[in-house]
């Protein structure tokens, strides 16, 4: 599933996540630099959560490299914890999660 925002003809945001068993996996989230801050990133997420409730799902589930030095101190604000840190495929990932 995914979910687009966009302004007149420009995209500013896009969520990409789907139901996988019990949880809802958040695979990705974007927002265009120029229109950061205007809370477009938390508003997706939220999206996902809502669509998440109302499956029945128990939580959200997602990873982001742990470069996204960003993205470490957004998702713990918005409610997700830190339950793992890997190294996939080269990657150094950091999995968050947020119970529903």
């Amino acid at each position: 599933m995914y979910l687009f925002v966009r302004d007149e003809d420009a995209l500013l945001g896009f969520i990409v996540y789907f139901p996988l068993g019990n949880e809802m996996r958040l695979e990705n989230v974007a927002v265009d630099p120029t229109v950061t801050g205007r809370g477009i990133g938390k508003a997706l997420i939220k999206f996902c959560e809502e669509e998440a409730k109302r499956l029945g799902l128990k939580s959200i589930q997602l990873y982001t490299n742990e470069k996204m030095t960003e993205n470490l101190s957004i998702y713990p604000h918005l409610g997700f914890v830190e339950v793992a840190r890997r190294t996939e495929d080269g990657f150094h990932r950091v999995y968050f999660e947020k119970a529903l």
